[in-house]
């Protein structure tokens, strides 16, 4: 490291950052890495794990309600949201710690500032103003709420991020956009007792999901109370005389609730990070440019996850940390494999999902095959409750491949992740025939299902 403060200065402290920061750092590199709020990004601060929590809180009146068919006699129960809230702070702060940990075992020098690009190997540390070289720049400060500021109104309304730490649960919540944050949101608001609206300007919710996935999870959410309109749109956001929001929408009137929720997508968070000091060209999203080795335009400068709105999702972010890693610092070029990710969505039921639709496989393939499975978990037939779980293997019947997988229904998300690695070592349905079923479960189906459902031939259903 010749003329260098650091061999590699990491801006961001997610997932991503910490990794690329902690790897390097273990290789004997000399690392440095800034983080102006928490250490543990989007997913462990304000996402994915804070909402899982409050997933399974959510859940916990159903699995009262379901108690009675199986024997046992619940007495009253009572939720307590600032316990929750305080419960779900307090593992926050362990996971953060152990980020910290990390870091510091490793040897990373820990920056608690938000840093700024000051030219091609050079970082502005905003706290101090100091400046510091690199020889290499990684930068992975992940994305944020777009706040929808043309929406009049807009101030009075909320983001996922402070729906997390509501003083009080509110009596009702609009919650608009149809991504899955918005149909998370809407059914932990619901399971939690909140008089529940998710308003969506498209023809149904979860636009890039399996067209079964969206309508089995839309009649499973109307079904359980939650108001959910479509080709709809919040026009205004304005505060009534009661102190309460009212919503008014282009087709719907005017909503009241307690909290008006904007899920309206995530934008990557470049602005005023000082790119153009460097000449670190970004596209019409504001995502910074990069190529498969996630190199920027600039050759000392590098950006991983969110903020390069290639895949946003947390575990993608950490293998391209380990791709750039392997690229960079062990002479072993490797891009990441952005190719058939298993995804989940903590709704209720889950969706769990892996690879093509049937809408992408039948754009794609000539001849397909559908298998579908509808059918009552055995868990409801005690307790009564009238739900369904859907199961779906798309194959291209030129080679028997299984391209796409797709599952409604409770542990969507854990069987999603064992599909993942099935499709991802190119399966052919016949592996799945000759695949034993374990008995009695839900993912039995997906290796009894023979014969298809129907066919799709040119993109014509037969």
């Amino acid at each position: 490291m010749s003329g260098f403060d650091y061999d590699l200065f990491v801006i961001g402290g997610g997932s991503g950052g910490v990794r690329s920061a902690r790897v390097a750092a273990a290789l004997g590199k000399k690392v440095a890495i800034a983080e102006e709020y928490r250490f543990g990004g989007t997913c462990v601060i304000r996402g994915c794990v804070p909402k899982k929590l409050f997933v399974y809180a959510s859940q916990f009146h159903e699995h009262f309600e379901d108690a009675a068919g199986y024997g046992w006699t619940v007495g009253e129960s009572r939720f307590d949201w600032p316990a929750l809230v305080a419960a779900k702070d307090k593992e926050i702060a362990r996971l953060e710690g152990l980020y910290r940990k990390g870091l510091d075992n490793a040897g990373a020098e820990i920056f608690e500032t938000r840093a700024e690009i000051a030219g091609p190997n050079s970082v502005r540390l905003v706290k101090t103003g100091q400046i510091v070289t690199a020889e290499r720049i990684v930068i992975a400060v992940g994305g944020g709420a777009n706040p929808h500021a043309a929406l009049p109104g807009h101030e009075l309304c909320i983001s996922s991020n402070e729906a997390f730490n509501l003083k009080e649960l509110p009596r009702a919540i609009v919650i608009a956009g149809g991504g899955y944050i918005a149909v998370e949101f809407a059914n932990i608001f619901h399971g939690l007792g909140v008089e529940t609206t998710l308003i969506y300007r498209g023809a149904e919710i979860l636009s890039r999901f399996d067209q079964d996935m969206r309508r089995g999870l839309h009649e499973a959410m109307a079904a359980k109370g939650i108001r959910i309109l479509c080709h709809d749109i919040i026009e205004q956001v304005s505060k009534g005389s009661d102190g309460r929001l009212v919503a008014a929408t282009k087709n719907s009137g005017e909503l009241v609730a307690d909290q008006v929720m904007l899920a309206l997508g995530r934008d990557p968070y470049t602005e005023g990070l000082g790119l153009e000091a460097a000449g670190v060209e970004i596209n019409e999203r504001g995502a910074i440019v990069v190529d498969k080795y996630s190199r920027t335009n600039v050759a000392s400068i590098f950006a991983l996850g969110d903020v390069t709105d290639r895949v946003q999702l947390t575990p993608v972010a950490i293998h391209e940390a380990m791709c750039f890693i392997e690229t960079e610092y062990k002479n072993n070029p490797t891009s990441p494999d952005h190719e058939l990710i298993a995804t989940a969505v903590f709704s209720q039921p889950e969706i769990g999902t892996v690879g093509m639709s049937e809408d992408e496989a039948a754009k794609r393939f000539v001849d397909v095959e559908v298998y579908r499975a509808e059918f009552r978990p055995m868990k409801a037939t005690l307790s009564g409750r009238n739900e369904k779980t859907i199961m779906k293997l798309i194959v291209n019947a030129a080679d028997r491949k299984v391209v796409g997988a797709h599952i409604l229904g409770h542990d969507a998300g854990e069987m999603a992740q064992i599909l993942g690695i099935t499709l991802k070592a190119g399966c052919t349905k016949d592996d799945f025939d000759r695949t034993m079923a374990v008995h009695p479960t839900a993912a039995e189906e997906l290796v009894t299902m023979y014969n298809p459902s129907y066919r799709i031939k040119n993109g014509e259903r037969i």
